[in-house]
């Protein structure tokens, strides 16, 4: 808890000085149930991606979220279910040439210093465009344990086999592949239905009768994702885990300590207790999807962002941000600029907000309103570290030895060798490497004096006459971002 006390304060005088913050999570989602993927063909969907992750590089984001897993399916080679007909355009139709869409994300997101989560979609198993499953879908084998709402099929939450089952797909992906992460969006329950009753008499009798049947409900979605936690934690416990709740907890109205909105809620609705997640700490981060424009009258941006905020509990907040949305309203202070510039301001001013994750990616691409710009220019125009999560791992790995400078035909290069590790939390994975003018204090905490963070263990360096000195700080990341001492070497360049 002083951990966190501290990393908040210094995130606020940061913002006060005008600074980017050194730590901060910068994603952005990328889907695959826009159906933009679809029978496009390896070449022209890597080309695609390849396009994107290099434009989101320059721009700061430092994480992305892949959607792997839309209607009990695959967009990678599973043993548990389909090929996703979002990837080929047929269920359980394999790619043509084949290929693995989530083992080359992992390699192209860590090629750029960037976190990969595996983004799934746990309970809808059939969206509404889908005409034919594969016979391998989990559907086929056990149609008893789903139900078809309003033309969606879904895993019944209140049977413990499915939420068993749910698990051993994501272990299957935790093992087999190098994510930094598992994703959840916002869909537990259905989104309702005027006059459409969620059809699970059968669960309910079986498993929740006589609880209350919306607590029961609820109970489900809170055991999963106990389990679903748990499962990651004992596999690899540096594999983060968090969610993507709609953007309301619960109205005032319904709930005195709920926010002044007039939405569907997350609580009544979706089934879906995100502040008891927090508080078991059954999560990692929190992105509550906060897709209004300020001044909206029925779910207001700026009241739901100061709710969340007071609501943040013992987990980072990230905001998530329509990207076209806040630059289709203006800023009601400032009616000739669009609302970003007052967003940023209230996510890095708040306590218990680390960070914030873009919808979409391609639209942070396509540059609308100049926000791409603002973002390399303003927001996101120093590196950033990702926050710090001490519950899973507080320990800092060593410092790199060796370093020096090494004078080559092609110039100066920084070289430095990888520390030794006590434990496998504690295995060097990135470097940090800062640079300080004549005069300059070394102040790690300054992000302008980053210039890079990288895998590798050497820097070549810019070498103009040898008449200025200047001090270069190399430190060691763990998988965390746990960040080790400093090592100084100076040198004329």
């Amino acid at each position: 808890m002083k951990q966190k006390l501290l990393i908040l304060l210094l995130l606020v005088s940061q913002v006060a000085m005008g600074q980017n913050p050194k730590r901060e999570f910068r994603g952005a989602w990328i889907q695959a149930v826009n159906g933009q993927f679809q029978n496009i063909g390896r070449d022209r969907m890597q080309a695609m991606l390849v396009n994107q992750l290099n434009d989101l590089q320059k721009d700061g984001i430092n994480a992305i979220f892949f959607q792997v897993r839309v209607e009990g399916d695959a967009l990678y080679p599973s043993l548990l279910e389909p090929w996703s007909r979002y990837l080929t355009g047929q269920q359980g139709l394999p790619p043509d040439p084949y290929w693995d869409p989530l083992q080359w994300m992992i390699e192209q997101c860590h090629m750029r210093q960037m976190e990969l989560h595996a983004w799934i979609n746990p309970f809808r198993a059939k969206t509404k465009g889908t005409t034919a499953l594969a016979a391998n879908h989990e559907y086929c084998r056990h149609p008893d344990r789903f139900f078809n709402y309003d033309g969606l099929f879904l895993f019944d939450p209140g049977r413990p086999e499915n939420r068993d089952y749910i698990c051993q797909v994501v272990l299957d992906i935790v093992k087999r592949y190098d994510v930094d992460g598992i994703h959840m969006d916002d869909y537990f329950y259905p989104y309702p239905v005027a006059g459409v009753e969620i059809p699970d008499d059968a669960s309910y009798y079986t498993y929740g009768s006589p609880m209350n049947r919306a607590d029961w409900r609820r109970q489900n979605v809170n055991q999963f994702m106990q389990q679903m936690y748990r499962t990651i934690r004992e596999t690899k416990p540096w594999v983060k885990f968090g969610v993507a709740p709609f953007g309301i907890y619960r109205n005032q109205r319904t709930d005195p300590a709920g926010s002044a909105t007039t939405g569907l809620q997350n609580y009544d609705d979706l089934y879906a207790d995100v502040l008891e997640w927090v508080r078991q700490g059954w999560v990692d981060y929190n992105i509550p999807q906060i897709y209004w424009e300020i001044g909206n009258k029925a779910a207001d941006y700026e009241t739901l962002i100061h709710w969340w905020s007071k609501n943040a509990g013992s987990r980072p907040l990230y905001i998530g941000q329509d990207v076209n949305r806040t630059v289709k309203y203006p800023d009601p202070t400032a009616p000739n600029q669009h609302q970003m510039h007052r967003k940023y301001q209230l996510q890095r001013s708040l306590p218990g907000i680390f960070g914030s994750c873009q919808w979409y990616a391609a639209a942070v691409c396509e540059n609308p309103g100049t926000y791409q710009e603002a973002l390399r220019q303003m927001y996101h125009s120093t590196p950033a570290l990702q926050p710090l999560m001490p519950w899973i791992d507080d320990q800092a790995p060593r410092k790199p030895r060796k370093v020096t400078i090494i004078w080559t035909e092609d110039g100066p290069v920084l070289f430095w060798t990888e520390p030794d590790a006590r434990y496998l939390m504690d295995v060097a994975q990135q470097y940090v490497v800062y640079r300080f003018g004549p005069g300059e204090k070394v102040d790690l905490n300054d992000a302008s004096h980053i210039l890079c963070i990288t895998k590798n263990t050497m820097l070549p360096l810019e070498y103009k006459g040898g008449q200025t000195k200047y001090t270069y700080v190399v430190t060691a990341l763990d998988r965390l971002h746990n960040e080790s001492r400093g090592v100084k070497k100076k040198v004329k360049l």
